[in-house]
């Protein structure tokens, strides 16, 4: 569970992620166009395939890509040097800041589950108590372990479902 709260609150996880999608992404499209920056054509290429990447990865909704308006405007922002391209660095910056209203949401959306399981949880104990042969286990055990485990249960799910997609 440690871990868990570490991914909701870690700064330190989430850019781990940010970058790992972003070196891949912008690795991808430098083979592609082989040029050492990316220019907006391709940077918006990369928003979608970063998006794409989200999308696989992070638990909850599809999160739809920025529209072209918005990828130019933080582009400006991220240009540093004023080139009119982004380097790996500013494109890492871009990222960052194109998806940071995603990263809060996902964690909104752990923190729930977080909180909600452990209920559900509870009730399913009761209705399972009169099942023949898992009654008994489920009657043994304590009322915070048996939420513990399927808090984990639920979460090793939606982990194996993201790294399914």
């Amino acid at each position: 569970m440690g871990q868990i709260f570490d991914k909701i609150r870690g700064d330190e996880w989430k850019q781990r992620q940010i970058r790992k999608i972003s070196d891949r992404v912008f690795d991808r499209i430098q083979d592609n166009t082989g040029r050492a920056n990316l220019r907006f054509e391709d940077l918006y290429i990369a928003v979608l395939l970063v998006y794409n990447d989200l999308n696989k990865r992070l638990p909850g909704p599809h999160f739809d890509p920025p529209s072209k308006e918005k990828v130019r405007d933080i582009m400006l922002e991220c240009d540093i040097n004023l080139d009119g391209e982004l380097d790996r660095e500013e494109f890492v910056r871009f990222i960052k800041q194109l998806t940071k209203d995603t990263f809060i949401y996902v964690s909104q959306g752990l923190i729930v589950t977080l909180a909600v399981a452990p209920t559900v949880a509870i009730l399913t104990k009761r209705a399972t108590e009169g099942v023949p042969g898992v009654g008994k286990v489920v009657q043994r055990l304590p009322n915070s372990v048996y939420a513990s485990l399927v808090t984990l249960a639920i979460l090793a799910f939606q982990k194996a479902r993201q790294e399914a997609d």
